[in-house]
């Protein structure tokens, strides 16, 4: 009896002792996620080098459209080789026909490695029917690879999505969705 009492109680701490490690996890994934959603809206727009409002961007290859930039502010700061946007959308057009919309309420441009930052009702919607929301996204241009630590939703006409963290790699067309994951089939036809 007194074993068994043992075996329960070295069995109810080891299950404390998971939990409580899964809770510090949490909560710094949580705390690094606050930390990097602050670091977006530190930068003033008091030292920026130039101001522009109501702009859009677009990229042309070939006579195709492959981008547009659009923006209710940009601020620019030449020393640091970036720049700060307000209420984002980029509009991007694949060789394959489709197009996708991302918006964000704030953002950052590295102009010497194209990485970008997006922070703020993150909505990233396809032309064939995807919604993905989150609160934040850092796109890696030289690996082309979107990543985030926050809570996602992803949504389509026959599945709904969510989940914690993701990882897109846009060369190899993978997505992962890291942790907490819960996935709802919403019926349709087949």
């Amino acid at each position: 009896m007194r074993r068994i009492k043992i075996a329960l109680f070295l069995s109810m701490l080891l299950i404390a002792g998971v939990v409580f490690a899964l809770l510090w996890i949490n909560l710094q994934e949580r705390k690094r996620t606050l930390e990097e959603a602050e670091k977006i809206s530190k930068i003033s727009p008091e030292g920026a080098d130039q101001r522009l409002e109501k702009i859009r961007f677009v990229e042309e290859k070939n006579g195709r459209k492959t981008w547009e930039l659009e923006a209710k502010a940009i601020h620019q700061y030449q020393g640091q080789n970036m720049m700060t946007l307000e209420e984002v959308k980029v509009i991007y057009y694949s060789k394959d026909g489709r197009s996708f919309i991302l918006s964000g309420n704030q953002g950052k441009v590295y102009q010497d490695t194209k990485n970008m930052e997006l922070a703020g009702n993150v909505i990233l919607t396809s032309s064939d029917g995807y919604r993905l929301k989150t609160h934040s996204i850092s796109y890696q241009h030289s690996g082309k690879r979107v990543t985030s630590p926050d809570p996602i939703e992803l949504e389509g006409a026959e599945i709904r999505l969510v989940g914690t963290g993701m990882w897109v790699n846009m060369e190899e067309k993978t997505f992962k969705v890291l942790s907490q994951v819960k996935t709802q089939w919403k019926g349709g036809k087949g």
